[in-house]
């Protein structure tokens, strides 16, 4: 993508989001329309898998240019972030642990501009507890024969690669589970029609079912048993950063919108922010915003320095941002009145989208638990 500084990347990123992103994002929520104007509108530019490991002379793209990048995006709109976030997951779980020949056909330059990529984790029965999968890969000759279902994937039947977590062993619990790179057509792999969401309407969240769905061995990604530090290296040690991002975006816009319509509207001759209740939301708004973003930069630099610290850095990054976002968006909603509470009005498509941040990945309860675990070495 050339020799772009990490400013420059952040800066083109906000230019497209303000010009491109943003005009589609409500006919996108309302439409429930997948956003592949905005993902074209992105590889144009160069921005789509920027994290994909490269080096040109001492600038590295990192865990921090990809927070900035997806914040700016999510700005404009949360749905095309995700999508982005999810498909970064599988570039850098082929980095981590893919075969030479696995890196070899999905170079970054395919995965950059040709391929859309997605990830497999949760089940219906299993929820946040990836522990609890049943989605079973048994090995048979050249292939893995997977049966089974994944829930809530972002990007399902739009994507072109799938991440999928399956248990390769069932004896063997956690150490039994491997990653698997699934492509679309496989025969045996269907999708579920897409979820009707409350928010983030634009991701094509469905269902995956897996009859007899035969897999090539050489798709496995790292080696038998190894699923889940390779979820763990790519979903938490990145995805979680991008979810951070995601909801700093989203509050960051619910703050602006939230200024300019109280210094606009004008209710018995005088301006909303001359009323000190809305200078209290609005400063809180502020506030909470910026100890997100800090909050998110603080554990990415931490993460890019010490990657053995991603994971728990990763898991608090997310919990507070996500948690942020659904309080300054309720409170923009409250700054505009029942405007707020309109659909012709961005702030409650941002609430929507904010309150999905807190299910998605992990859940609030779940990331609360594994913060104190680490902490606490259990």
């Amino acid at each position: 993508m050339g020799k772009l500084s990490a400013e420059e990347i952040r800066d083109l990123a906000r230019r497209i989001a303000i010009d491109t992103l943003a005009p589609r994002a409500s006919e996108i929520d309302q439409k429930r329309s997948f956003p592949w104007e905005n993902i074209n509108e992105l590889r144009k530019a160069g921005l789509w898998g920027v994290s994909i490991s490269e080096k040109e002379e001492d600038f590295e793209f990192n865990r921090v240019c990809f927070a900035t990048l997806v914040k700016e995006i999510a700005k404009a709109c949360a749905s095309t972030a995700l999508i982005y976030v999810s498909h970064t997951i599988v570039t850098k779980a082929i980095e981590y642990a893919g075969s030479p020949a696995m890196k070899k056909k999905w170079t970054p330059e395919v995965l950059r501009k040709k391929f859309l990529g997605a990830f497999a984790v949760h089940e219906p029965d299993c929820g946040s507890n990836a522990g609890a999968i049943a989605t079973r890969a048994k090995k048979e000759g050249d292939a893995y024969i997977v049966n089974g279902s994944k829930i809530f994937i972002t990007s399902a039947g739009e994507a072109d690669i799938y991440l999928v977590l399956v248990r390769t062993d069932p004896e063997k619990g956690p150490q039994g589970m491997s990653t698997l790179l699934i492509e679309k057509d496989s025969p045996g792999l269907s999708f579920g029609r897409p979820e009707e969401k409350m928010g983030l309407t634009g991701t094509s969240s469905r269902e995956m079912f897996f009859s007899d769905c035969r897999v090539p061995v050489e798709n496995l990604i790292g080696e038998e048993g190894k699923g889940t530090q390779i979820i763990g290296k790519a979903v938490i040690g990145w995805g979680f950063f991008g979810a951070a991002a995601i909801s700093a975006g989203i509050a960051a816009s619910a703050t602006e919108l939230a200024i300019k319509h109280a210094k606009e509207r004008i209710i018995a001759g005088q301006p909303l922010a001359v009323h000190q209740a809305v200078q209290f939301m609005i400063t809180d708004m502020i506030l909470e915003t910026e100890a997100s973003e800090a909050l998110l930069t603080a554990c990415a630099t931490q993460a890019d320095l010490f990657p053995d610290s991603a994971v728990l850095n990763g898991l608090k990054a997310k919990l507070f941002a996500s948690e942020n976002a659904v309080n300054v968006a309720n409170k923009a909603i409250q700054v505009l009145g029942g405007h707020g509470y309109c659909r012709e009005y961005i702030v409650e498509r941002l609430f929507r989208d904010a309150r999905g941040l807190m299910l998605h990945f992990k859940t609030s309860e779940w990331l609360r638990q594994d913060i104190a675990k680490a902490v606490m070495g259990m």
